[in-house]
């Protein structure tokens, strides 16, 4: 602990405007003496260098969980409510989860059972489902077959539609989609009508551009009340925010 400490410290100094002035008012001799010493003392104890690096991680690491924090707080009305997305899970629960999901992603595919697990045990958590399509044109093609079931058919279908891509294995292409939606009972005229609406473009344009704002790269990412969580969570992890959560 005490090298911790003094290395701590060391770093802390170097990295002082006033240690970089006193540094440049040493004689020569004084600073090839001072770093001969700082080097001696890493050699003969390298592990601080790696102690060093952790205490750095660490503050990067509360540096990125404050700025999401941020992020929430700033745009939570556009998270929270936008008056579009599709409210699943318990719309009265203590907890809101919010998904951003690609249904062509692997990880988003692997969520998506554990994130029905977690709402079907909990009972008390609200989840609001996003569509960011960002893994080419055929989950942008299924993001607007899914969009245009719920305006056109409603929550319940859309949420039948979504299982489905989920789980879905082939390629993604109309006619695909097209069986699909007739399995179910659509009606794929109407539905393939609105695809390449304006009112489904502004719904994915206006969910991209907050994924932008929250500096969103990659799907699944999850807003759990206050906080961003970037990528796939198992259950049990999901589980334990929730308890924490709720204190």
């Amino acid at each position: 602990m005490k090298r911790l400490i003094a290395t701590t410290s060391l770093l802390g100094l170097l990295a002082t405007t006033a240690f970089a002035d006193d540094l440049k008012s040493m004689t020569d001799e004084e600073r090839a003496l001072f770093r001969a010493e700082v080097r001696a003392y890493l050699f003969e104890n390298p592990e601080v260098i790696m102690q060093a690096v952790e205490i750095l991680q660490n503050r990067e690491a509360e540096d990125q969980a404050q700025a999401d924090f941020n992020l929430v707080s700033d745009n939570a009305e556009s998270i929270f409510n936008d008056g579009y997305s599709w409210v699943g899970g318990n719309p009265d629960g203590d907890i809101v989860l919010v998904e951003f999901l690609d249904y062509r992603c692997g990880y988003c595919k692997r969520a998506h059972g554990e994130v029905a697990e977690l709402l079907e045990s909990d009972g008390n958590i609200k989840l609001i489902v996003k569509e960011l399509p960002i893994l080419g044109d055929a989950s942008v093609l299924a993001s607007r077959f899914a969009i245009a079931v719920k305006q056109i058919a409603g929550g319940d279908s859309y949420k039948a539609v979504g299982d489905a891509l989920m789980n879905f294995k082939g390629d993604v292409t109309m006619p695909a989609l097209a069986r699909l939606g007739n399995t179910f009972g659509l009606d794929m005229e109407a539905i393939e009508a609105r695809m390449n609406s304006d009112e489904v473009t502004a719904e994915i344009a206006t969910t991209r551009e907050l994924a932008g704002v929250l500096a969103i790269s990659g799907t699944p990412t999850f807003v759990m009340q206050d906080e961003l969580l970037r990528g796939y969570l198992p259950l049990d992890q999901m589980q334990a925010i929730v308890a924490d959560k709720r204190g």
